[in-house]
């Protein structure tokens, strides 16, 4: 097929829309379901290389979770363990394939932003993950392949009307890519840089030991990186992404943004948030979004006096900041990725205090020996991969 009719483009009014291949040639995807729009093609193809390229840099399945053309959370597919499984509302007895584990942790990085998601698989969608996909709202997904049972599971949802898009895994597409703004075209050379561990070896700082654990995340920060609008940062922990600043004008308020998120999914380890009495007629996204009330500046829009039983059974105690320093104080292990330079020392700062003990970015900012020095106050080891990411 050449061409794919879209629902509409990117706003309802703008119709015609379609997909086509502008050399004749047949589209290397296929619509199995549904009828995916302007913006779900872009989350698809983008989403799709993401994990593509996570599973070849790591050599295991991986999943992705978009909005709006950048990831809200992207993993590896690594076992879920108990607290991870009640912070992604997984229930203890589901059986879970390692696919599955890489989109519940996908999912679970920031399920705010993951409601109506579109979702890439790195490999055929099985069984346990549909079912793990069948009770989460979300766009769409896109899969080299889907097993009979796990394509009707997912044909389900959405009353019927669900987008479920497969791909070829062997395309490759040309080297050259066009688009075009206000009529006019613009032409650049695909971006076809292969992120591997030869950006991770020129280490600038005192401490210049990576373990095995923190290439592999750095690596997984670059990857997910390559796909997210600019300027971004991610922060990585154990095979998943946990906090995405995309879009932001100053690579600072990136830097805080994902760092607020990265400490938000910390912060939901704690038993005083595992343990919220839920009422059970709580949806999970109204939980999420209590969940985020809960843990932001005004807590009291959900456990105030005059609000609390509208979602839980008895009035939860308030969590301090005094508790958040404590908890978030003994965090390490984080990794952190930017899509260029860091211009300024603030970003360190800011990142040391979500646990980030390794980081990889470009460098060549006039004040890199400023970044470093930061860097070497508080024993994280930095690699400059020398390469910008930019994605627009």
């Amino acid at each position: 097929m050449n061409e794919i009719a879209l629902k509409y483009g990117c706003n309802p009014n703008q119709k015609p829309a379609r997909i086509f291949m502008a050399d004749g040639g047949n589209l290397p995807v296929e619509v199995l379901n549904g009828r995916p729009g302007y913006i779900n093609f872009l989350d698809a193809l983008n989403s799709w290389q993401l994990v593509k390229e996570l599973k070849d840099y790591t050599g295991v399945c991986a999943a992705a979770s978009f909005k709006h053309v950048s990831p809200a959370g992207a993993a590896l597919g690594f076992a879920l363990d108990d607290v991870l499984r009640k912070m992604y509302h997984i229930d203890e007895g589901m059986q879970l394939s390692p696919l599955a584990c890489a989109y519940a942790r996908a999912r679970g990085a920031d399920r705010m932003s993951s409601f109506g998601d579109w979702i890439a698989l790195s490999d055929e969608c099985d069984v346990p993950t549909a079912k793990i996909i069948k009770n989460e709202v979300s766009d769409g997904i896109i899969a080299p392949g889907y097993e009979p049972e796990a394509l009707e599971i997912l044909k389900s949802k959405k009353r019927g009307n669900y987008n479920i898009v497969r791909i070829d895994p062997g395309y490759m597409p040309d080297s050259v890519e066009r688009k075009q703004v206000y009529g006019i075209t613009f032409e650049q050379g695909r971006n076809n840089l292969k992120i591997d561990g030869h950006m991770l070896q020129n280490i600038v700082t005192k401490n210049s030991v990576l373990t095995d654990a923190e290439k592999r995340d750095l690596g997984l920060a670059l990857i997910t990186l390559k796909y997210t609008q600019s300027n971004s940062v991610c922060f990585v922990q154990d095979g998943q992404v946990i906090g995405v600043g995309a879009g932001q004008q100053s690579r600072i308020h990136c830097t805080r943004l994902a760092g607020q998120k990265a400490d938000n999914w910390q912060l939901r380890h704690m038993p005083k948030v595992l343990d919220l009495p839920f009422r059970d007629d709580v949806a999970k996204p109204n939980r999420d979004n209590a969940i985020d009330v809960y843990l932001g500046e005004t807590p009291e829009d959900v456990i105030g006096d005059d609000v609390w039983s509208a979602t839980f059974t008895r009035q939860p105690k308030p969590l301090t900041k005094a508790e958040k320093r404590r908890w978030l104080s003994k965090v390490t292990g984080v990794c952190l990725g930017s899509d260029a330079f860091f211009p300024f020392s603030d970003n360190i700062e800011r990142a040391r205090r979500s646990g980030v003990s390794a980081i990889v970015e470009p460098g060549g900012s006039i004040r890199d020996q400023q970044v470093i020095e930061a860097c070497d106050k508080y024993g994280i080891v930095m690699a400059f991969c020398q390469t910008r990411l930019f994605h627009h």
